[in-house]
């Protein structure tokens, strides 16, 4: 972390608000956001109220009764729903001038994201999106030292077992597959790492193994594989960067996601205190979901 990452947090908590009581919000939303001293986690709503107790009470939190008594108690809203959810409830709360925490994918197709945006941008409210490896320090240096190198092409993989089941093989994820839940992380780190994606074509079954081809505007062609229905004991991330220069190796093998949390939350507050959306807002999510409308329409994507 930098010294401003680290630096005492001298301004009020943000407070945010939670849609959401599933595994990832408890796992994930719930924690990050009470920790503090950056954020203060004032209230959590979900379909089942139970499950929104749940969630709220080891933190002191509000379980609201319904999304506009969540509205009632937040300046921001952090979302841990399945993305149809999210794209029908966060112009909401963009329209009520609420900034956004959002998970990728912002919708399940490219209609519903752009809608998302809109509001955003009308209400112009911050907005951040949850890439989890973004916020990790390695990734970030991977992506710098990336920038730098003339890179000829690239091959990458994201590969785990949650599809075959445990809390994440959610009806949404076994539905729609790798590319919308695994993808948007993938495309990222490429788009980001060598250089803007001006093409993708995808092959295969989103829901058991797909391999998608970027076009990158340098002239660098990528690899992507995916899947999420394969037996690992740990998922696997890793990108290789080949050129005229030895080859550069990004792999999530050795990274502590724990460390993500802490700038994730200081990133946030920092915007929302600033009144400044950072580079992963939601018109970046917007361009992912573009390149993923792409790999779906393509003649061999099922």
């Amino acid at each position: 972390m930098t010294e401003t990452e680290t630096a005492a947090w001298t301004k009020t908590p943000v407070r945010v608000g939670l849609v959401g009581a599933g595994p990832w919000a408890r796992a994930m939303h719930a924690r990050m956001l009470a920790a503090g001293p950056e954020t203060q986690l004032t209230a959590v709503w979900a379909r089942r109220t139970e499950a929104a107790q749940e969630t709220a009470a080891p933190y002191g939190a509000r379980a609201a009764s319904s999304f506009d008594e969540l509205l009632d108690h937040c300046e921001a809203v952090a979302f841990a729903v399945p993305p149809s959810v999210q794209a029908q409830l966060a112009p909401l709360a963009a329209k009520s001038g609420k900034a956004l925490l959002l998970e990728k994918p912002l919708a399940l197709d490219l209609a519903a994201a752009q809608r998302l945006v809109d509001a955003v941008d009308e209400a112009g409210v911050v907005s951040q999106l949850v890439l989890t490896k973004r916020y990790h320090p390695v990734t970030r240096g991977f992506i710098e030292k990336a920038q730098r190198l003339d890179i000829t092409g690239a091959r990458s993989c994201y590969l785990h077992g949650a599809f075959l089941g445990g809390d994440f093989a959610t009806s949404w994820r076994l539905e729609h597959g790798a590319l919308l839940d695994l993808g948007p992380h993938l495309i990222d780190l490429l788009d980001a790492a060598v250089g803007p994606i001006v093409s993708v074509r995808g092959t295969g079954d989103a829901r058991r193994w797909i391999e998608l081809t970027c076009e990158h505007q340098n002239g660098a062609v990528s690899q992507a594989s995916l899947s999420g229905s394969v037996a690992r004991d740990r998922s696997l991330t890793r990108v290789e960067l080949f050129g005229p220069q030895p080859e550069l190796v990004y792999d999530t093998a050795e990274i502590d996601h724990e460390e993500c949390w802490p700038i994730l939350r200081r990133e946030f507050a920092t915007a929302v205190r600033a009144g400044r959306s950072g580079e992963l807002d939601a018109h970046r999510g917007l361009r992912l979901q573009q390149l993923l409308t792409q790999a779906q329409s393509s003649p061999s994507f099922v």
